[in-house]
């Protein structure tokens, strides 16, 4: 999975509409998936770090939790009814969205978009 966050960054940079949405967003986001978590750290939509590991003391704005299963079938190039979307993958009991909402919900196209970047690579590769 970090490899694929990883890959996020480089994605992001060469997306000239994701930083121009992006560009009011500065802050971290914590993904969970099953008990693993990762903290992205967003400035200015540029993602300028990706920390893997349990952390009580990393502090961030807003959470999605998810388990790799439904994860990796939100990644397909065409995922299933209720997969093609992280407030699907809530409705369908698979995901959980915690924190500042407001902060989620004023950045949605952006944190969308950025979620969904190692599908367009699915969809390029097959």
């Amino acid at each position: 999975m970090l490899e694929k966050f990883t890959l996020m960054q480089s994605e992001i940079a060469q997306r000239p509409h994701l930083l121009r949405l992006g560009a009011p967003f500065s802050d971290t986001v914590l993904v969970q998936i099953d008990e693993e978590e990762f903290y992205l750290t967003f400035e200015k939509g540029h993602l300028i770090d990706v920390t893997q590991g349990l952390s009580r003391k990393t502090p961030w704005t807003f959470a999605m939790r998810t388990d790799a299963e439904a994860l990796s079938e939100f990644w397909t190039a065409r995922p299933k009814p209720g997969f093609h979307d992280i407030f699907g993958l809530v409705k369908l009991g698979r995901g959980r969205i915690d924190g500042n909402i407001l902060a989620l919900v004023k950045n949605l196209r952006f944190f969308k978009e950025v979620m969904a970047l190692p599908r367009a690579n699915e969809e390029t590769l097959g």
